[in-house]
């Protein structure tokens, strides 16, 4: 199995699959309505409804940068404003997600092991000074995923929300 195959499939698993960690995306999103994604029950915390969106934006700008877009913030912004909390609305967010790690799943797919070498375009470097790569980039979306989806989950259980 080629490194691009693997990173897919863990990125899968974050939304659907049986994560090492726990539980999926999804399964931690479930049950979760509209009312509870906008609510804030951790004073100076954000809300789920606004991890939803900001985990979005990163996936995107993470995609945007494999298909060789150079580094920066996304395009929807850093934290995305809510806007309205209905219960379409809440799907919508839900939605998009679940589109982004698709299309994100798709250009790792489309992405050869030797491309994942390459420095993101723009000059981003590490802490160190080093180029990040490609390979990093999609490594910190995980990463990324999975801090945002623990946050959640505590959310979810100081909502109440059983599941």
């Amino acid at each position: 199995m080629s490194e691009t195959q693997r990173l897919r499939r863990e990125l899968e698993s974050t939304m659907d699959g049986d994560p090492w960690y726990g539980s999926p995306l999804a399964r931690i999103l479930d049950g979760i309505d509209a009312p509870g994604a906008a609510a804030h029950p951790i004073r100076g915390a954000h809300s789920i409804w606004e991890l939803v969106l900001h985990m979005t934006a990163w996936v995107n700008e993470v995609r945007r940068r494999l298909e060789g877009g150079r580094h920066g913030d996304p395009a929807e912004g850093d934290w995305p404003r809510v806007g309205e909390t209905t219960p379409d609305a809440w799907a919508q967010a839900i939605s998009s997600l679940r589109r982004a790690h698709a299309e994100l799943a798709s250009t790792l797919a489309a992405t050869d092991d030797a491309g994942l070498a390459r420095p993101v375009a723009g000059g981003q470097v590490d802490s160190a000074g080093n180029p990040v790569t490609l390979y990093q980039t999609a490594i910190g979306a995980l990463q990324h995923d999975t801090y945002h989806a623990g946050q959640i989950a505590i959310l979810k259980k100081a909502l109440g929300i059983n599941g």
